[in-house]
């Protein structure tokens, strides 16, 4: 038999090696910033064409490269930051390892002008498939431009998994802001097919942040700032009223480098326990700065995940940080012992008591209520007293109570014709025979092969995906318009979703127009559902869409109806009147495929007379 084994071409184990590193648009993006910034330029300009599918070009004002250095930088693991296994521990730069432009050439066309200081003319270099095509003097201003074309060209198949330019150019404006937060004291640009989406000047973190968030959110900033021998902390935390519904504003940053960390993301948010509401996020951009031999950067391609030496000891310093900087700038509740020096200049305090002022003092019920025996609770006889006692007298006499509106369902938005299903066969509906809710979770009912063990959640679910469904084939939910449209302020990536979604949320019954700027205007919300339908709904529902069924291959609208389904469906622990499970059964019986929620889990359980003997050992 003859060998098997065989070394793989160069140019496809380039392309293996670059699934790694350039996965889309967005990696490309990152790793042309971050070279920008260790090239030392203060000037970093980013264009983008098609959402990056047909140019990512990143131009800086860095100290470019010579001619040599040009060629040889899109080599496999040629660098110039590592000459040693030790300058592994001492890592301070953004790139080290040498394989972002040489993955960039294996899958995109690449063209380069670079000049350095020294040099009369520049290097232009055009490269395809990791192949130099073209290679010449060319006159171009001092740093580089980086210029990488038609993305996964000679791989088709990875451009078919591209998605949207919308969504792609999502995740561009995150990589963006990263690298934007990260150096505020660098100038830099973003334009997208010929349009300017930012323009960065340099500045402070702080400058920086309202430039990209918004100056709205300057007075919601409290600074953190904390110095040990071990690591620094410094940046920013969000005032709890700054906090979202959804995940977008929470940045770390270990040595300049935009880091994710669970770990540490809980570390601030127990810092925040009791002061913000369910379900909502704060807003955080922290700097951490340690000595690189504390923390290994090399974990992962793309570099955004970092592993502590002690990584106890980083959450308690970040938690000990952000605790301190709601104290002291009282956000939190404090006990303050000194006295406030206007309190001394009142008259109150300033001017003694006169003899008539202490007898009418010592003549006061309240002095009486704590001097005399059995006189703290005693009520001093009011002539009002009358007029609340008849008050009450005539409520009681009316004895009719007060209307309490059922908003569990929307009124049917058309007619349905009852399904010969197994639950509407089931249901029995009598007059003694009536549903009563277990738990405030479930509703039990009688059926006529037995028990009907309904989960008011998922059935909920169930009937809402269904009423979603036939609004996007053709039967769109009434929109009620508002008098006063809210505004909805979203981070960069946030709008651009928003953008994305907004024909599908018209059908839904959302009317959102963008106001520019991250902004959007809420027009109208959903005239037939009874559930929240405001700016925090839809805040509430780009945080679900986001992060709904990440295992999952699904469309765009498929995704954006099962997380407003989930979203806006009843929750356990909400108490049922007699018509409202009523209806809820109703609708359930009527739905195409009552017995399983979106998700594929029972939305009811039969049990018969076998399953009820099995229980008791019958």
């Amino acid at each position: 038999m003859s060998d098997i084994i065989r070394l793989l071409p160069d140019n496809i184990a380039n392309q293996i090696a670059a699934g790694e590193v350039i996965q889309r648009p967005s990696s490309a993006v990152k790793e042309l910033l971050e070279n920008s910034v260790d090239a030392g330029a203060d000037d970093i300009r980013l264009i983008i064409a098609e959402a990056g599918k047909a140019l990512v070009q990143v131009v800086d004002n860095g100290k470019g490269m010579s001619a040599p250095d040009a060629r040889m930088c899109f080599e496999r693991h040629a660098t110039s930051k590592i000459t040693g296994i030790e300058d592994l521990f001492k890592i301070r730069t953004m790139g080290f390892r040498g394989e972002a432009l040489a993955s960039i050439a294996a899958v995109a066309q690449v063209e380069v002008r670079t000049r350095r200081e020294q040099d009369e003319l520049g290097t232009f270099i055009e490269i395809e498939n990791s192949q130099v095509r073209r290679q010449e003097p060319c006159a171009c201003p001092i740093g580089t431009s980086m210029a990488m074309k038609n993305l996964f060209f000679n791989v088709p198949a990875r451009r078919n998994f591209l998605r949207s330019n919308a969504s792609e150019m999502r995740h561009i404006v995150d990589e963006f802001m990263h690298v934007a937060l990260a150096f505020p004291e660098i100038r830099f640009q973003l334009i997208h097919d010929g349009q300017e989406l930012h323009h960065l000047t340099k500045g402070s973190l702080r400058q920086r942040i309202v430039q990209l968030m918004g100056a709205a959110c300057n007075a919601r900033l409290v600074p953190v700032k904390e110095e040990t021998d071990y690591l620094c902390i410094h940046g920013f935390i969000g005032k709890p009223e700054a906090a979202r519904k959804t995940r977008g504003d929470q940045y770390f940053f270990v040595n300049g480098r935009y880091i994710r960390s669970s770990y540490l993301n809980h570390a601030v948010t127990s810092a925040f326990q009791g002061l913000l509401p369910e379900a909502c996020f704060p807003l955080y951009l922290l700097f951490i700065t340690i000595d690189p031999s504390q923390i290994d950067i090399n974990v992962h391609p793309n570099k955004q995940e970092v592993k502590f030496d002690d990584e106890r000891i980083v959450y308690a310093f970040v938690q000990s940080a952000v605790k301190h900087a709601l104290a002291q700038y009282s956000v939190t509740p404090s006990m303050d012992f000194e006295l406030d020096a206007g309190i001394q200049r009142l008259e109150a305090v300033a001017r003694p008591a006169s003899k008539d002022d202490q007898r009418q003092t010592v003549a006061g019920a309240l002095f009486q209520g704590f001097t005399q025996r059995h006189a703290a609770h005693r009520i001093e006889p009011s002539s009002n007293r009358s007029a609340w006692q008849n008050f009450y007298e005539a409520r009681d006499a009316s004895a009719a109570p007060l209307p309490q509106p059922s908003t569990l369902l929307p009124l049917e938005h058309k007619e349905q014709v009852p399904s010969s299903g197994s639950l509407a066969d089931q249901l029995v509906e009598t007059g003694t025979d009536k549903p009563f809710q277990v738990l405030q979770a479930y509703i039990v009912a009688k059926g006529s092969q037995g028990l009907l063990l309904f989960n008011q959640q998922l059935a909920h679910e169930r009937i809402l995906y269904e009423r979603y469904q036939d609004a996007m084939t053709g039967m769109p939910i009434p929109i009620q318009r508002s008098l006063f449209p809210a505004i909805l302020s979203l981070p960069p990536a946030d709008a651009a979703l928003m953008e994305e979604l907004c024909p599908e949320l018209r059908l839904l019954g959302y009317e959102v127009e963008s106001a520019g700027d991250g902004q959007f205007r809420l027009l109208g919300t959903p005239s037939l559902d009874g559930s929240d339908t405001g700016h925090e709904a839809l805040e509430g529902l780009l945080e679900s869409y986001k992060h709904a069924h990440p295992g999952r291959t699904m469309d765009r609208q498929e995704k954006l109806i099962r997380s407003l389904a989930a979203r806006h469906c009843l929750k356990a622990g909400r108490a049922l009147t007699l018509p409202e499970m009523q209806q809820l059964i109703s609708e359930l019986s009527r739905c195409r495929q009552a017995s399983l929620s979106p998700g594929g889990l029972p939305t009811y359980l039969t049990l018969g007379s076998t399953q009820l003997d099995r229980m008791f050992f019958r």
